[in-house]
């Protein structure tokens, strides 16, 4: 069994994410999120899906980024 680096549960199931060459082991993707996941510097909210990012700047939509003063990104479609 692997502890969960986040809530340091030891279980059976545990797996493993690499970010920037590193090893991180989580006993769920809520753990993995918590830890990994970037937040919107505007809203604060956790970035699971694609995001925008400006110049290392992470933000949850086009809405957010606005918000901030960032007008030239523009959401997926």
């Amino acid at each position: 069994m692997s502890t969960c680096e986040t809530c340091g549960n030891d279980y059976d199931k545990s797996f493993q994410v690499v970010m920037n060459g590193q090893a991180h082991t989580f006993d769920s993707f809520e753990c993995a999120i918590h830890a990994l996941a970037p937040t919107c510097k505007h809203c604060g909210t956790r970035i699971v899906g694609h995001g925008l990012e400006k110049s290392g700047t992470y933000y949850c939509c086009d809405h957010c980024a606005q918000k901030e003063g960032v007008t030239d990104l523009r959401d997926r479609v």
